[in-house]
């Protein structure tokens, strides 16, 4: 899964993702990628790429996880 494409398949990963799935999309046979984004051809900036478009066969558009960010529990009156 990765953070940004844009329309040629050139793919932006955050955090640890950018270790280990550039070089598995370089290896595989096909390359299916599920993005957060996608964006014009060109305004992703070339020292960011981790994963050129070559090596791409097919985008697919994901919506954001929701997590729950914090979780409080009270406890309930008369207990």
């Amino acid at each position: 899964k990765a953070w940004k494409a844009d329309e040629r398949g050139n793919l932006v990963f955050r955090k640890t993702a950018r270790n280990f799935n550039p070089m598995m999309a370089t290896a595989g046979k096909a390359c299916v990628v599920e993005v957060e984004e996608i964006v014009p051809t060109g305004s992703l900036d070339p020292d960011h790429i981790h994963t050129p478009g070559i090596y791409v066969d097919r985008i697919i558009r994901s919506t954001p996880e929701k997590r729950i960010e914090q979780r409080t529990v009270r406890q309930r009156e008369g207990a």
